[in-house]
């Protein structure tokens, strides 16, 4: 049996269209420690006995106590502080670990949210760019969940387009504060936090600045009023409010970073909360899929358990492969960022400029992954209302309140809309800026759709070499297609948003198929082909899967733009590159259906 070799490998965000991975070079969740495994299984147990069973009082509480307490509790764990680092009280935990937590905590539905918005959008503005007295002040209180903390950004005509906003900062006469006033709204722990992480545009002698400046506000600042909680579809026992800063003198010392740096500084922890999101939607299916399988053997009809139906089979499956796939590529993303930190580290880097600079250059990723996990959530969210048949419909059984719950995932962090312009927008960026040679590849696969096709059989008898194939020729269709696009818009492209988007659907469905064949290439590796069967199976149903949206996505691109020969010339190196060998999918499904089936659990 072989051993992989895992050498660390630094990449360029949007490099993997490019370049090939070998599987050794990616982590995969198998290879957590004992130790990650066990910080895992206590946010699961705090799950299990503190919020499951309070999950209907959560919803219904008419104030924000219990959540504060569960709050509490969950501080008294360390599960508050778990990336901040231990001299300011935390664990100083790396980024993939601080994932692992993320997706074990992120079952916990309204309870989740709380938590994530502080340990994330409300801490780390502090943690990364807060100065040193800043970060003695308020780091062990958030930590410790002493403090809770809330990040306001988002203004009612300023959503998508965050550095729109009119909160206005002036500084006062004597020079030592700024009077803040402003509204901010849909804000997650708005009712009891204790500290508030404010963006405004400063004002000077009649002038706005164009970009935002960020800014720490205790609660004790006089002028912070807020309405009642919003009545939301889901997460319902979430506190979230809209704030109103009336006059609110805030000193000069409690500028977060530097003035106009606050845009950056939302961009950059927006990258955070993408990813951090991912792992949070997967923790979520893992939970829906589980209380299906559990649904399926009990529910009896016809005389045998509904789990017994091909058509729940299917379903069961489907789920798996998307949960599967979306684990593969979250941590693969979470291990790069460790990965890129450690080396601009050595480079000399200060740890939180390391740690900002590699969030940033893979933030292509982040997006990327904000949208897979988040609609995988609401595919198996869906598909469990629907093996839970009538009761799914009912507020009496748990599918109910996953349904609405989920909902949310794929508005937050920006939309999946905004995310998905984002991901061809950064691409196309960096290849302009001479950062990603994506021109090279695509004049080469240019050239290529022109050529007759290589009908030689390929000699290349290694694990998943057919399937490697596939990646390859996927990410030629990404080429052809962006390399089309932008000969014929050039700068209007960003006009063309439904081409963009089908371009960003074929860079997810690239990406994320990639990383469960490398997955699942490493476990073999390391475990051997009998070990991995059903896992083999997981990612060839992926992959299939991928291969018809990729298809769907760039046949809705070409035809948008393309016309008579060149119409006819890129359906067909669409055609050449969406190619995939038939495979049994029924028997496949089957397969990791029964094994689910029988575990009664979402095992994989």
């Amino acid at each position: 049996m072989a051993t992989a070799e895992n050498k660390k490998v630094s990449t360029k965000g949007g490099e993997f269209l490019i370049r090939e991975t070998p599987a050794s070079q990616i982590f995969i969740p198998e290879e957590f420690t004992e130790e990650q495994k066990m910080i895992a299984d206590t946010c699961r147990d705090f799950l299990r006995t503190e919020v499951w069973p309070r999950l209907d009082e959560i919803d219904q509480a008419k104030s924000p106590a219990l959540i504060t307490s569960l709050m509490d509790k969950a501080g008294e764990l360390g599960l508050l502080g778990t990336v901040v680092p231990e001299s300011y009280g935390g664990f100083g935990m790396d980024f993939n670990t601080s994932m692992l937590v993320a997706e074990a905590t992120g079952a916990g539905n309204s309870f989740s949210v709380a938590l994530s918005a502080h340990t994330g959008i409300g801490t780390l503005p502090i943690l990364y760019y807060g100065n040193e007295e800043q970060k003695q002040k308020y780091l062990p209180k958030l930590a410790s969940g002493e403090w809770k903390a809330a990040y306001c950004l988002t203004e009612p005509d300023s959503g998508s387009d965050a550095n729109s906003g009119k909160t206005k900062a002036i500084l006062t006469a004597d020079g030592k504060s700024y009077t803040i006033n402003g509204q901010k709204m849909w804000i997650t722990n708005g009712g009891f936090a204790d500290v508030f992480i404010v963006f405004a545009k400063i004002e000077e002698n009649g002038q706005t600045d164009k970009n935002l400046t960020a800014f720490i506000l205790d609660k004790s600042i006089d002028g912070i009023t807020m309405n009642e909680p919003e009545h939301k579809m889901g997460i319902k026992g979430s506190d979230t409010r809209q704030i109103f800063f009336n006059d609110c003198i805030v000193p000069v010392e409690n500028m977060l970073s530097d003035r106009g740096n606050g845009f950056k500084i939302a961009v950059n922890i927006l990258n955070i909360g993408r990813i951090k999101l991912a792992a949070a939607a997967l923790g979520g299916s893992k939970r829906v899929a589980q209380q299906a399988i559990n649904y399926a053997n009990e529910r009896k009809q016809f005389g045998t358990s509904i789990a017994n139906f091909g058509a729940i089979k299917h379903k069961i499956a489907e789920m798996a492969a998307g949960m599967f796939a979306t684990e593969s590529a979250s941590y693969r993303v979470g291990q790069s960022i460790d990965d890129l930190t450690a080396a601009f580290l050595e480079k000399g880097m200060a740890e939180s400029e390391a740690k900002l600079k590699s969030l940033e250059e893979l933030a292509i990723e982040c997006a990327i992954m904000k949208v897979h996990a988040s609609e995988v959530l609401d595919y198996v969210v869906d598909e469990g209302v629907q093996i839970y048949g009538g009761m799914g419909f009912s507020a009496d059984a748990p599918m109910d309140r996953a349904y609405r719950d989920s909902r949310i995932n794929r508005i937050f962090e920006g939309t999946n809309e905004i995310n998905r312009l984002l991901v061809v927008d950064m691409l196309l960026k960096r290849a302009m800026k001479g950062q990603l040679d994506l021109m090279s590849p695509a004049m080469a696969v240019g050239k290529e759709i022109m050529s007759i096709p290589d009908f030689n059989a390929d000699e290349d008898e290694s694990t998943f070499a057919a399937e490697k194939k596939v990646i390859k020729n996927l990410k030629k269709a990404v080429l052809m297609v962006a390399g089309s696009a932008v000969q014929k818009f050039m700068a209007k492209l960003s006009e063309e948003q439904e081409i963009i988007m089908s371009l960003a659907d074929m860079v997810i469905e690239t990406y994320v198929a990639e990383s469960v064949l490398l997955r699942v290439e490493k476990r073999i590796e390391l475990t051997g082909e009998s070990a991995n069967q059903l896992h083999r199976d997981l990612a060839l149903v992926y992959l299939h899967r991928a291969v018809e949206k990729t298809n769907n996505a760039g046949r809705a691109a070409i035809t948008s733009f393309a016309e008579s020969d060149e119409l006819r010339v890129m359906l067909m190196g669409l055609k050449r590159f969406t190619k995939i060998e038939p495979l049994n999918l029924k028997a496949a499904r089957r397969r990791i259906a029964d094994e689910l089936i029988s575990k009664n659990d979402y095992t994989f």
